[in-house]
């Protein structure tokens, strides 16, 4: 178990994003010796429905479509490259857009009207009509996915450094990016509402479901964890993340939109992470849908036999289900639906790697559905999608 952490704090420490930008970011990977890493053991015999268990959870939306989407930025959804995406969907099996409403900077990219927001001034409006960009997925039969990033969040953290982590000087922790993304803090209610707030206009513009990205803290925190200057109380970092969840669907639910969450996959192979704030379980029960990220090109080598798990998209995808489903046994009736996110893209940073065309996408789908998993979520950062791929 100790090589098998290590090698995941290795990959985990070392991406960059929680979903890779391959168009012009390098990700670095970093060693990082597992007997330094912090990682939350499951007490044996331990007891997952306590305080963090949902009572009397429903899915709110029984007769949703089986989702096979594509991310789509905010650009994109407001922009002229909206018609290719749509074209993609009209002519394949694909049903669905993850569309960014609240981005990684935190700029909410369409104007509420909500004066609470506006009053914010955290506003970006990139997709300038809203009610016309709902109507036009009306018409071409997709199903709305709102992304909202939540706990990466420059934009609040610079403006209201109260509910950030702060160094030591005064100055807002921000990470080793350039420019530098700040977090804000999962321990703070009023950030909480404040995204639920976001989640809830998306709810009354239409959207079928809010998926949360960035739902915990930043990578590596256990080691500055000391040092920065932020409000906590007695709850562990896994409960903090995990209780917003969990508020989230509750205020969310009553409103008849599905509530989703962005994970790492490598989540699903080991301990819950405590540095981090997340636990694959615990997170799982509180959602309508967990969503993975099980990019081939994030395990590093040696993950299922693979020495370039990059290069064996069917292998890898392959293997990450069957931790996930041992992952997700336990929860019996509280488990989600299952949907991944697979690698559209070609991840050129990675000794080894292939290029990903036709094949390498059909690979991934084919292991999903080898495992019984009928659902599945497409990324690639600037939205250019593969052609003449059989999703079936």
């Amino acid at each position: 178990m100790e090589l098998l952490l290590a090698a995941f704090l290795m990959a985990w420490g070392g991406v960059s994003a929680d979903h890779p930008d391959a168009t012009f970011e390098q990700v670095a990977q970093a060693s990082i010796n597992s007997k330094t890493a912090v990682a939350q053991q499951p007490s044996p015999g331990g007891n997952l429905f306590d305080r963090l268990t949902p009572v009397d959870k429903q899915d709110p939306q029984k007769d949703a479509p089986k989702v096979k989407g594509i991310y789509v930025t905010a650009h994109s959804a407001g922009g002229s490259r909206m018609n290719t995406l749509l074209k993609l969907m009209d002519d394949t099996e694909l049903n669905s857009m993850v569309i960014d409403l609240k981005d990684d900077w935190g700029y909410i990219t369409y104007d509420t009207g909500n004066p609470e927001l506006n009053a914010m001034d955290t506003t970006q409006k990139i997709i300038t009509d809203m009610p016309k960009l709902m109507s036009t997925l009306q018409e071409h039969q997709v199903y709305p996915i709102a992304r909202i990033v939540v706990f990466k969040d420059t934009v609040l953290a610079k403006k209201r450094p109260d509910l950030s982590f702060v160094n030591p000087d005064g100055s807002v922790w921000g990470n080793g990016k350039n420019p530098p993304e700040s977090f804000v803090n999962p321990y703070k209610k009023e950030v909480w509402d404040y995204n639920i707030a976001i989640a809830k206009e998306a709810a009354k513009a239409g959207f079928k479901e809010i998926q949360f990205d960035y739902v915990r803290f930043p990578e590596g925190f256990e080691k500055r964890a000391d040092t920065l200057k932020y409000d906590k109380d007695e709850r562990s970092r896994i409960e903090a993340v995990a209780e917003f969840v969990k508020y989230a669907r509750e205020q969310l639910t009553p409103l008849g939109v599905r509530v989703s969450v962005d994970i790492f996959g490598y989540a699903a192979s080991v301990p819950a992470a405590e540095g981090i704030g997340q636990d694959f379980q615990k997170i799982s029960q509180n959602v309508d849908v967990i969503c993975p990220m099980i990019y081939p090109s994030h395990y590093s080598s040696g993950w299922y036999g693979a020495k370039v798990p990059d290069a064996a998209p069917y292998v890898t995808i392959n293997g990450a289900m069957k931790d996930t489903a041992k992952k997700l046994e336990p929860l019996q009736a509280l488990k989600p639906v299952v949907r991944p996110w697979i690698q559209d893209f070609t991840a050129t940073w990675v000794p080894g790697h292939i290029r990903y065309g036709k094949k390498e996408i059909e690979d991934q789908v084919r292991a999903l559905k080898d495992n019984g998993i009928e659902e599945f979520l497409l990324w690639n950062a600037v939205n250019t999608y593969t052609s003449n791929v059989d999703y079936k």
